[in-house]
């Protein structure tokens, strides 16, 4: 599955169609399944991709995840789909805790439940963009949230030097940790040899150790660091040469005043460790080389990655949009949808005349 850049952007008369159509897909799978059951499936990276080629855009693109949450984001409607997404796109996504405190607000959610969702989103993008350095810097993300406060987030990075894409998926019932195997699936174009993946079960004694080097006096984390060569070979380090050196390259620059404040402040695991303000991919990477070169607790430098078309694509990949195909999906979609509810009605009004007459005879 390749995900390359691509300029340009959607034409309106294809959003528009867009937007009907995941708005009638939405609903009936919602109706039919449970608002659960939509997030489990958004949180499916071949059933988003999936989603996103029945809706009409790219197959293979970038823009058809930034493109689809865009468009799920106009059309869920929380009086009838109970869901609103919350991100996007670059300042979008920087405004995710504003959106978040919306929908609390819509869903009439708890205070408490609020600062969960913020939290999560926050502690997400985190991750991905530094327990697990992969090469893909992140430029999206995306909350979609139930009116009961259940989740999942859609993210995507860029590598700059291949311009592709990668897209994170996470799911609220797949969260034992978050710094443990909390993705529901990565979608990418290829993998990367020199991935450290802190949240891999193979460096849960690496993050450990990573906790005691932070709690330990600066002085001693400085001079750990500083016995570790930049550029010359690290053979002196191992037994046998590791296969590959360049991934066991130390950051030419490390805050030393960040790391003393991360020891003032004492996080008790490796998520709190993460979740600190300041430290990101240089700390991590840093903290992750010294526990594995100096300490002996190895991360884990295996890429995560674990990971038709109905109506076309924009660009015409693998065919153009077929506007007469689409529109009439839609209306096929919105009359199921009207003649699902006409029936329901017909239901209740049955079971109404039902309860009056059993009322008559009680």
């Amino acid at each position: 599955m390749q995900l390359p850049l691509h300029n340009g952007y959607a034409p309106k008369w294809l959003v528009r169609r867009m937007e009907s159509l995941s708005y009638a897909i939405s609903k009936l799978i919602i109706e039919e399944h449970g608002q659960h059951e939509f997030l489990k499936r958004i949180s499916d990276p071949l059933w988003f991709q999936a989603f996103g080629c029945v809706l009409g855009f790219d197959w293979h693109s970038s823009g058809l995840t930034t493109v689809v949450t865009g468009v799920l984001k106009r059309a869920l409607k929380p009086d009838i789909h109970g869901m609103m997404l919350a991100g996007g796109k670059g300042s979008k996504a920087v405004n995710t805790p504003n959106d978040i405190a919306a929908i609390c607000e819509v869903f009439n959610l708890s205070d408490a439940k609020l600062n969960e969702l913020i939290y999560t989103s926050r502690i997400s993008a985190k991750i991905d963009n530094a327990a697990l350095q992969d090469g893909y810097m992140l430029y999206h993300h995306s909350m979609l949230t139930a009116e009961d406060g259940s989740w999942a987030v859609v993210q995507q990075g860029m590598n700059p030097v291949s311009r592709m894409a990668r897209r994170y998926h996470w799911l609220c019932d797949s969260i034992e940790s978050f710094v443990n195997e909390p993705h529901s699936g990565i979608i990418s174009d290829s993998t990367n040899d020199q991935t450290l993946n802190m949240t891999s079960r193979l460096s849960e004694e690496c993050r450990k150790t990573c906790v005691d080097i932070a709690n330990s006096n600066p002085i001693n984390v400085i001079s750990s660091v500083q016995r570790i060569p930049i550029k010359n070979s690290l053979d002196q380090w191992f037994e046998s040469k590791p296969e590959n050196i360049e991934a066991y390259a130390m950051p030419c620059k490390l805050d030393w005043a960040r790391l003393r404040r991360v020891y003032d402040m004492k996080p008790r695991n490796y998520e709190e460790l993460i979740a600190i303000k300041g430290v990101g991919p240089s700390m991590v990477r840093a903290l992750a080389l010294v526990a594995e070169l100096i300490y002996g607790a190895r991360p884990s430098w295996n890429d995560p990655v674990k990971f038709s078309f109905a109506h076309g694509g924009k660009d015409g990949v693998p065919f153009p949009v077929d506007r007469r195909t689409y529109d009439n999906s839609v209306k096929i979609l919105m009359d199921a949808i009207e003649g699902a509810e006409i029936e329901r009605e017909t239901r209740l009004k049955a079971l109404r005349r039902l309860a009056l007459y059993l009322q008559a005879f009680s």
